[in-house]
């Protein structure tokens, strides 16, 4: 038996079930990035952000210094309307932490290969912590700066080795040449007030990172109560470029989960 729904007979049952409830927004995914790299080490998580239905910002991290970075990455979280799930690479959770502070649309924070620090800690200090990190005899010789200060690099024929050694060497090479210089001032600067200790936070990090040890990463996602810490094998400090599935995954459960 065929059954024909005319026109006003479709309005009626239409009117009388009710309009169907509009899908959730998702929320907006703001990306930072941390040193000696730059806004296109998010490219593989974006597009795989972007293919499910996200908004992405990749943020340009100042790379000055914690605070002053911070505001510069509030300025962008307050141009954005509805909520956020604010991501932070190495020095860039630093950022994040301070940056999420005053800004209510953000839900949650991810860090990736990511400092977490409590008030008053450094990122220096937070790699010093636990023995492991290969970064410092990797480092070029500083560059003197207006302020008198130093810029910090690394050494291009050791960064594939020490920054990306899962990613292909053509491409490490690429990163390498085109790496953002952070202030020496910057990794020695102590952080206020953290945001994971009022916002939900997740974590994922490589198991053969060189940049942050291995123990200090998994000892702020403990203190920071993550709730989702993803270890990824045999992966470098950027883990997101190496492992964009894992990374994207893990920025995505942040944003369904209240």
């Amino acid at each position: 038996m065929k059954t024909i729904l005319t026109a006003a007979t479709a309005a009626l049952a239409f009117a009388a079930a009710g309009a169907a409830p509009a899908a959730p927004v998702k929320p907006t995914v703001v990306l930072v990035h941390g040193a000696f790299a730059d806004s296109s080490s998010w490219d593989g998580v974006t597009a795989k952000l972007q293919a499910d239905g996200y908004r992405v910002i990749g943020v340009a991290n100042p790379l000055r210094g914690v605070k002053s970075d911070a505001g510069a990455v509030s300025s962008v979280l307050k141009s954005v309307t509805g909520p956020v799930v604010l991501v932070g690479h190495s020095y860039g959770g630093a950022v994040i932490t301070e940056a999420a502070n005053g800004n209510a649309n953000v839900k949650s924070l991810v860090y990736v290969a990511a400092f977490a620090p409590d008030t008053g800690e450094s990122a220096l200090e937070l790699t010093g912590k636990f023995p492991g990190s290969t970064l410092p005899p990797t480092l070029a010789a500083p560059v003197p700066l207006a302020d008198g200060g130093v810029d910090l690099y690394i050494q291009q024929d050791k960064f594939p080795q020490q920054f990306a050694a899962d990613v292909p060497r053509a491409k490490a090479v690429l990163m390498a040449a085109a790496q953002r210089p952070i202030a020496e001032a910057a990794l020695k600067e102590t952080a206020g007030t953290p945001a994971w200790k009022t916002l939900p936070s997740y974590f994922v990090y490589g198991k053969q990172d060189r940049n942050i040890p291995v123990q200090a990463l998994s000892f702020m996602a403990e203190r920071a109560h993550s709730r989702h810490t993803v270890e990824v094998n045999g992966a470098s400090h950027v883990v997101m470029v190496s492992h964009p599935k894992e990374v994207a995954g893990l920025i995505e459960e942040a944003a369904r989960n209240p």
